[in-house]
């Protein structure tokens, strides 16, 4: 099998719903529906070709989600020390994988499953000295696109892990400004200039970053990480977009696995800005390496570690 490269694509399809991933970073590059007069819709603002990805697109964030502050963390007794690789200041930000070429177990018109591995010698000179088997599976089914995600421990001490993806979503508004947003959660981190936590939780209730119902993004400058998500009474965690009361609309169904989320509207993006929302479901808050109370997983060796979530479209 011919190695991928950052160009490299596999369609998927079921019924009208189409998907482009890559075993380049393992990525989900796009995300649309054929219509009956033979246009596209699109769900995920995507891209075709590795040198057009913006801000992000469709990344796979592993073993650490977001930022850690100034790169630099602490675990069972080691401190360690991750490359500053964050345009917005001296931190290191959204882990290894994106940039990999990724092995591609299994392939089916609506299925695909990528692997890689992470090994402690390795990346231990990148400050992160620990094995991991990672798993990403894209599926298309009457019910919408899922991705799931299976990480184990191969190593021979406990690791810490943090799983992240980075899909931006569009209900077909020229800009997000004009769409509504549901984000279910209750508090959000608060971030300094670097946009690195503080360590001090905020209460969103009753401000204006408060979106449990859903409210219109207009002109607000997102780049949060919510915590204290709500959930209904299968233990879903749900975050939606919609165009107005009666247009297009965008569920995210998250499992428990999952944890907080990162909410952004690309403002960073000088190509194409507010073109799209991000709505990153992550297993562990931004610098949970040095918070692990905000869901950090300690994974033993041989533990595994499994989650999913689901993008389903519709009317509301």
């Amino acid at each position: 099998m011919i190695d991928p490269t950052p160009d490299s694509e596999i369609p998927l399809s079921f019924e009208n719903q189409r998907a482009v991933v890559s075993p380049w970073g393992g990525a989900l590059r796009r995300y649309y529906l054929m219509e009956a007069d033979g246009g596209e819709t699109d769900v995920i603002w995507g891209y075709s070709g590795g040198s057009q990805k913006k801000g992000g697109q469709g990344d796979v964030l592993i073993p650490f989600p977001g930022r850690v502050a100034e790169g630099r963390y602490s675990f069972e007794g080691q401190t360690l020390q991750l490359e500053r690789n964050d345009k917005e200041g001296p931190n290191a930000i959204h882990g290894f994988v994106r940039a990999l070429p990724w092995k591609i177990r299994e392939v089916q018109p609506g299925r695909v499953a990528f692997d890689i591995s992470l090994d402690a010698e390795t990346y231990g000179h990148r400050g992160y000295p620990f094995s991991l088997a990672i798993s990403v599976t894209y599926g298309l089914d009457h019910r919408g696109l899922s991705c799931s995600f299976a990480l184990q421990n191969a190593g021979r001490q406990a690791a810490p892990v943090g799983v992240g993806f980075h899909p931006y979503f569009t209900v077909g508004t020229r800009l997000i400004d004009e769409a509504e947003a549901k984000i279910p959660c209750a508090k959000y981190l608060e971030f300094n200039e670097r946009l690195a936590p503080t360590g001090i939780i905020c209460d969103a209730a009753g401000t204006e970053w408060d979106y449990r119902d859903y409210r219109r993004i207009g002109s607000r400058r997102f780049n949060h990480c919510y915590v204290d998500l709500e959930r209904d009474e299968e233990g879903m965690a749900i975050a939606s977009l919609r165009q107005g009361v009666h247009g297009r609309a965008i569920d995210i169904v998250m499992d428990r696995s999952f944890s907080a989320l990162v909410v952004y509207t690309g403002d960073a993006i000088a190509a194409a800005p507010r073109r799209a929302l991000a709505i990153e479901p992550m297993t562990c808050a931004t610098d949970a390496l040095n918070h692990p109370e905000w869901g950090l997983k300690r994974l033993l060796p041989d533990e595994s570690f499994t989650g999913r979530y689901l993008v389903r479209s519709g009317r509301k």
